[in-house]
């Protein structure tokens, strides 16, 4: 059996429908019934479970030889980092007690670095909770997500104007479709090769590394309208982030993420030799998105 965490998000969604495609048995946990309608259609056994709540994970996993675990950032939260910190905690807690044969975690560029990245930290504190577990185990470090442009992209395509955090605008950076990590993940989780004494990570972004200019002129072509791109004053951030609607610590979050983006210090470690490219290009993954939005308004209407 195949338990995938977060089955009902974008790579967790992609990795299950990729070991259902190999004849697999997958488990998809979620947090709902809801969320697993569609998993079900596709064959998935489907388990609600909490990631607070350690005897709730250790049902999850009850006779896996392997889970792909993702612990997501509680974007709600007062205090998300602490949240996900408690969320690692008991999800850890249930995977030492009762370890897989293989585990895969589903972590970010610049993990290994302790502190100074924002987000990224947490990702480095779930790396080192795992480490302990008794599984042959996976670390899958991601690049920046281009579905992270969904945030803005109405504002960009009714203003024409695209905010960035990257300095500068020119400035290229990894990003990666997280179809293309939902079934690299699906293919590390089933690789039943001996196990290893240290942990492998395997790091993934697109073979072209993209600039905020590209995203917008991207986004231009594909909506056929003018789209700028714009780089939000470092001053501004904080303010920006706020009045969008996120708590001051998630807003220090993301700026130290950002500062640590254009200090050059969230890209692929250099000592990871295992280094594996998604074929999903940006305009793939924007035009999904552009007409999504355009679908949207035409349903407001």
């Amino acid at each position: 059996m195949f338990v995938i965490f977060g089955a009902a998000g974008h790579v967790g969604r992609a990795s299950a429908s990729a070991l259902r495609r190999a004849g697999r048995d997958v488990r998809a946990v979620v947090r709902d019934a809801a969320q697993g309608e569609a998993l079900a259609a596709i064959g998935c056994e489907i388990a609600l479970a909490d990631l607070n709540d350690a005897e709730s994970v250790a049902r999850a996993i009850d006779g896996a030889q392997a889970v792909q675990l993702l612990c997501p950032l509680p974007r709600a939260h007062d205090d998300p980092a602490a949240a996900m910190r408690r969320m690692i905690d008991a999800s850890v807690a249930a995977l030492r007690a009762a370890a897989p044969p293989r585990l895969l975690a589903l972590s970010d560029y610049g993990a290994e670095h302790a502190d100074g990245t924002g987000i990224t930290t947490l990702f480095h504190y779930l790396e080192t909770q795992l480490r302990p577990v008794d599984s042959s185990l996976t670390f899958l470090r991601a690049a920046e997500h281009m579905h992270n442009w969904a945030r803005v992209l109405p504002v960009a395509l009714e203003r024409g104007v695209l905010p960035s955090l990257h300095h500068p605008l020119d400035k290229l950076f990894p990003t990666v479709a997280a179809r293309d990590v939902g079934q690299l993940a699906a293919e590390l989780l089933a690789d039943a090769r001996v196990s290893r004494a240290t942990p492998r990570i395997v790091s993934i972004e697109a073979d072209r590394r993209v600039s905020a200019l590209d995203v917008a002129r991207t986004l231009e072509e594909l909506a056929g309208r003018p789209v700028v791109a714009q780089a939000v004053p470092r001053n501004d951030w904080s303010a920006v982030l706020r009045g969008a609607g996120l708590g001051e610590r998630h807003a220090r979050l993301i700026v130290d993420l950002y500062d640590a983006h254009n200090a050059a210090r969230i890209d692929v470690e250099r000592n990871v030799r295992e280094r594996r490219f998604g074929a999903t290009t940006l305009k793939e993954v924007l035009a999904a998105l552009v007409s999504r939005v355009a679908g949207a308004e035409t349903a407001a209407r």
